[in-house]
């Protein structure tokens, strides 16, 4: 009889191994200024259309912290450190970074390798 939680992790340990390899992991946030959040949501919703068509795109969600609207958070799965390089280098990312600028107070990108976490 498994334990609870071992049958999805066997399910991500086959994923990794289809890919070829161990997925990738990211966890960004984005501190809004006050009031300013509903801004960077709508920004937010072309980038994460085109980024879910992605090549290597496998999970990518953007959450609003409850009780503190201005903290919002990306939680993304990428099939390899080069697919994330990829996206890095798209135009709706470079696109949302010039929308967000003046809207953002702060951000943080952690970067989840299986031997490290990157903050990029």
């Amino acid at each position: 009889e498994r334990g609870e939680g071992q049958g999805e992790g066997q399910n991500l340990l086959e994923h990794e191994l289809s890919f070829g390899g161990p997925m990738i992991y990211v966890v960004a946030y984005l501190k809004a200024h006050p009031g300013k959040s509903a801004e960077v949501l709508a920004a937010a919703q072309p980038l994460i259309s085109a980024t879910r068509a992605e090549e290597g795109c496998i999970h990518y969600e953007l959450y609003q912290k409850p009780g503190e609207p201005e903290t919002l958070v990306f939680v993304e799965n990428w099939s390899s450190r080069g697919a994330l390089q990829a996206h890095f280098e798209t135009a709706h990312i470079a696109a949302f970074g010039k929308a967000i600028a003046d809207l953002v107070a702060q951000t943080r990108v952690e970067v989840v390798h299986p031997e490290k976490v990157e903050v990029v």
